[in-house]
Formats: structure tokens, sequence, C-alpha cells
């Protein structure tokens, strides 16, 4: 698995994972429970995570989504 974007925000991770799904690539959010135990602190953000065959396709998906910077590091 590999980490394709860090986010505090539960909305957005949410939305995200529904893209990824249209597209056909399974994801994971990583670190729910520890995000929400330290409330809105955004210290420990979660991870949304992509198996390693689907990472440059996953994010080409945010980057056409206008969701990913094409320049953005994973």
């Amino acid at each position: 698995m590999r980490e394709l974007i860090r986010s505090g925000d539960p909305v957005r991770l949410s939305f995200l994972t529904a893209l990824l799904a249209d597209a056909g690539i399974d994801s994971l959010i990583l670190d729910t429970h520890s995000s929400i135990m330290q409330g809105s602190l955004d210290i420990l953000p979660q991870r949304l995570m992509v198996a390693d065959d689907d990472i440059h396709r996953a994010r080409s998906v945010l980057i056409e989504a206008a969701e990913l910077s094409p320049d953005a590091q994973s």
C-alpha cells in the first residue's frame, strides 16, 4: 500500500474515496481512530492509501479532478 494523500478533513477524504471507486480503484483510509481521538487539531491526519499497482492511476484521477497537484510527492 502507498499513501496517496493526508488530510484531516473527513468530507474531502470521503469525496476522494468516491472518485477513486468510480475509477475502479480500491482505497483505504488509515488512522481514522487516532484522528478522531485528537480532535480537530490536525496533528494526526488520516492517510488515504491505495495498492502499489494503482498509485499512478490514482494520482492521475485526483490530478484530473483538481484534487491533487501534479507536482505533489507520493
